[in-house]
C-alpha cells in the first residue's frame, strides 16, 4: 500500500462510522480544551498579579506593621496585626536614611463624600506629596497634595477621575469644596484615569494629607509606609538601613515587615507558576482517558473489520501495511480532536477574558504545544495495540468470518 492508499483507507474507515468517530474526537477535544483553558486561567492569574506589583515601581520597599514570623502578614490581603503601630514619626525618620529618596505614609479608611446634595461612599487615602511620584501617577488638572510636615492636617483633597465625573459633571472640580464625613476640604487636583491597582480603584479615591486622614478616622497609626530607594542596585542596602533605623526606634526589636517588589514578584510567580503546572497536569489526565477510549474503539474496529483486513491481506497487503493503516486512522482521529480542542480552549479563554477583562487569560505557548503533542502521542500510543492485533490476523480465518 502506498502512503496515499493508506491515508485513503484511514479516512474512509473513520468516516464509515460517524458516531464512533465523533465520540472519539469529542473525548480528545475535551482533554485538549481543558488543558488550554486551565493553563490560560492559571497563567493569566500569574501575569495579573505580577503586573499589579510591577506597577508599584522597581525601587520600592513597603514597610508593614507586624512580622511575618508571627503571622503579621497575609499574602492574600496584606493585612497585618502588630503590638506596635507605624506612625508618622517613623515615616519622617525614614527620610533621614541616606539611601532613601522618597517616603509616602499611608492611612486608609472609608467615609462618605458629599457635593451639592450628591452622596456616595469613598475610600480615603491619607498620604504625602511624594505618593504621586512613587506610584507613577499623573494629574489631569490642578496640583497634588502640598509638600508639608506629615503632622500638618491641611484641609485639601485630590480626587479620582470617576469621582470628578460623578460629583461635578461638566463643572470644574478644582477649587470646589467637598465634605468628607464632618470635614470640609477644598479640591486642589484631579487624578488622571489610572484604573485598578492592588485591589483599589484609583479613579474612585480621595487623597488627603496623612494627618487629615488620621484626624478623620481618629487614629495615630499608619496602614503602610512606601519607601523609594535612590537606586535599584542599592535596594538591599536600603532595606538594611531601614531595618536598622526602625530597630533602633523600637528598642532593638524589629516588629515590622519589609517587602520589596522583587520578593513579592518572585513569591507570587513561583506559587502561581506551580499552580499552573498542577492544573495542566490534572487536565492532562483527561487526555490519557481519551487515549484509552481511542484504544477501546480501535479494538472494536478491528473486530468489526476483520473480513476487510483479511481481504487486504489476500490482495497482498503485509502486516506492516495493516499496522500503518490503523495507526494512521488513530493519528487522524487524535489530530482532529486536538485541533477541535485547541479551538474550544481558545474560545473558553476568550470567554474568561470577556467576563474578567482585568485577567490576561491567554494560554501559554508551552501549554498549547504540550496539549497538542500529548493528544497526538496518546492517540498513537494507544493505537499501537489495535494496529498490532489487526496486523497479526490470519487472512484465511479473517475471510472465513465474512
Amino acid at each position: 500500500m502506498t502512503p496515499a492508499d493508506t491515508l485513503r483507507f484511514a479516512v474512509r474507515a473513520a468516516l464509515g462510522y460517524p458516531l464512533r468517530t465523533a465520540l472519539m474526537v469529542l473525548a480528545m477535544s475535551i482533554g485538549v480544551a481543558a488543558v488550554v483553558v486551565l493553563t490560560a486561567l492559571g497563567d493569566g492569574a500569574r501575569r495579573y498579579v505580577v503586573g499589579e506589583f510591577a506597577a508599584l515601581g522597581a525601587n520600592l520597599v513597603i514597610v508593614l506593621p507586624g512580622r511575618t514570623a508571627t503571622g503579621g502578614v497575609n499574602p492574600g490581603s496584606f493585612v497585618s496585626s502588630t503590638p506596635r503601630d507605624l506612625t508618622t514619626a517613623d515615616a519622617a525618620a525614614l527620610l533621614r536614611v541616606p539611601l532613601v529618596r522618597r517616603v509616602a505614609p499611608l492611612a486608609v479608611g472609608n467615609s462618605e463624600i458629599a457635593v451639592g446634595g450628591r452622596l456616595r461612599d469613598v475610600m480615603v487615602v491619607g498620604t504625602s506629596a511624594d505618593y504621586l511620584d512613587i506610584r507613577g501617577f499623573a494629574l489631569a488638572s490642578g496640583a497634588f497634595l502640598p509638600r508639608e510636615d506629615f503632622a500638618r492636617a491641611s484641609a485639601v483633597a485630590v480626587i479620582g477621575d470617576t469621582l470628578r465625573a460623578e460629583l461635578f459633571g461638566n463643572r470644574a472640580a478644582v477649587g470646589s469644596m467637598i465634605r468628607i464625613g464632618d470635614n470640609r476640604l477644598r479640591v486642589v487636583g484631579v487624578m488622571a484615569p489610572a484604573g485598578q491597582g492592588l485591589g483599589m480603584n484609583t479613579d474612585e479615591l480621595v487623597l488627603v494629607p496623612v494627618a487629615t486622614a488620621q484626624a478623620m478616622f481618629n487614629t495615630n497609626s499608619l496602614f503602610r509606609i512606601l519607601v523609594e530607594a535612590r537606586d535599584r542596585d542599592a535596594l538591599a542596602a536600603t532595606q538594611r538601613q531601614i531595618e536598622d533605623l526602625l530597630r533602633a526606634r523600637r528598642e532593638g526589636e524589629l516588629d515590622v515587615t519589609l517587602i520589596t517588589q522583587d520578593a513579592v514578584l518572585g513569591t507570587f510567580d513561583r506559587i502561581l507558576g506551580a499552580l499552573t503546572l498542577a492544573v495542566a497536569g490534572i487536565a492532562a489526565i483527561s487526555l490519557a482517558v481519551a487515549g484509552i477510549l481511542v484504544m477501546n474503539v480501535m479494538l472494536v474496529a478491528v473486530t468489526q473489520r476483520t473480513s476487510e483486513i483479511g481481504l487486504l491481506k489476500a490482495l497482498g497487503a503485509g502486516g506492516r501495511d495493516i499496522r500503518r493503516a490503523f495507526l494512521t486512522e488513530a493519528a487522524l482521529l487524535s489530530l482532529a480532536g486536538a485541533l477541535a480542542g485547541f479551538a474550544l480552549g481558545h474560545l473558553g479563554a476568550w470567554a474568561i477574558r470577556l467576563a474578567y477583562p482585568v485577567l490576561p487569560a491567554w494560554p501559554p505557548d508551552w501549554a498549547v504545544a504540550a496539549a497538542l503533542g500529548t493528544a497526538l502521542g496518546t492517540g498513537l500510543l494507544f493505537g499501537v495495540l489495535p494496529a498490532r492485533r489487526a496486523a497479526r490476523l490470519d487472512p484465511v480465518q479473517a475471510l472465513a468470518k465474512r
